[in-house]
């Protein structure tokens, strides 16, 4: 008799849960006037850009744009010493630069961020693609195992990063729908036709290289004209991801090295950002400026 009484408890144990959270479930709908809560996320439509940033500065879209991009931020604070974070100073900078360059009114401005927000390092490229961007500039603050290295330093992409920024493009464009049209600077490339995409992408690709590198000899030069300390004094190059787009002038700026006291301070100043602005939008008008197109 006992056993059975034991087997009808453990019988009775979940249906007495079971009974327990329905009365709760019931309790707590109807405090709630019987509704049910559904979160609901509107996602963008194949195709359709998402969180493009604002362009600012003249409306005239024949006007040179220039995406500049604040390394790191979010989760992610980049280098850093103590306090100073390179999200923070990236941050300054690509602010600092995109005032300089609004002021004379003849140059358009976008920032692939403009708070701290992280954006994935294949993104942020490609935010400066889809907005057509003329130019593409990705701040940052270096770090190094010793203190004494410090100065700026300017970033192209190299011969191998070129390369694989090249496959990967073509591998992009061949898994892409049928559908969507596959363009380099503008030029719709005819997904019969490969043999001319893949001529029209080498070519692109060159020019967009040269440019890079004429805008880092122009920033390389503004800088020594200003008087900051420079890590090199010639253009570097680095297979970076920031740098792959295969079809736009990309230059990555190390402003500095924020683990060296005199880097970090310089960086951290007011003063101090103004001139690694100032010499930087300098560069960038200088650039356009030798174009035809924008003349």
């Amino acid at each position: 008799m006992v056993r059975l009484v034991q087997i009808f408890l453990l019988l009775l144990a979940p249906l007495a849960l079971l009974a327990c959270v329905f009365v709760i479930n019931r309790t707590f709908a109807q405090a709630s006037g019987g509704r049910e809560y559904v979160v609901r996320m509107k996602l963008p439509e194949i195709g359709e850009p998402a969180d493009l940033p604002a362009v600012e500065g003249p409306r005239d879209a024949r006007q040179p744009l220039v995406v500049i991009d604040a390394g790191h931020g979010g989760f992610d604070p980049g280098a850093g010493h103590g306090r100073v974070k390179e999200k923070q100073i990236a941050l300054q900078i690509a602010r600092a630069i995109r005032a300089d360059l609004l002021a004379r009114g003849d140059i358009r401005v976008a920032l692939t961020r403009d708070g701290d927000r992280f954006i994935s390092l294949a993104d942020r490229p490609d935010i400066a693609r889809r907005l057509g961007a003329d130019l593409f500039l990705s701040i940052h603050a270096d770090s190094a195992e010793s203190d004494l290295a410090r100065g700026a330093s300017a970033y192209v992409l190299s011969e191998k990063g070129s390369g694989e920024a090249a496959r990967r493009f073509a591998a992009s464009d061949a898994e892409s729908d049928a559908t969507s049209a596959r363009r380099v600077n503008g030029v719709v490339l005819d997904a019969a036709n490969d043999a001319v995409g893949a001529i029209l992408l080498d070519l692109s690709q060159r020019g967009a290289q040269e440019a890079s590198a004429q805008v880092a000899s122009f920033l390389i030069e503004e800088l020594s004209d200003a008087d900051v300390r420079l890590h090199r004094r010639h253009v570097e190059t680095a297979a970076l991801a920031v740098l792959k787009a295969p079809d736009m002038p990309s230059v990555l700026f190390e402003t500095g090295y924020i683990n060296n006291a005199k880097d970090a301070a310089f960086l951290q100043s007011r003063a101090g950002q103004g001139v690694v602005a100032g010499a930087a939008a300098r560069a960038i008008r200088r650039y356009f400026a030798r174009r035809a197109d924008f003349q």
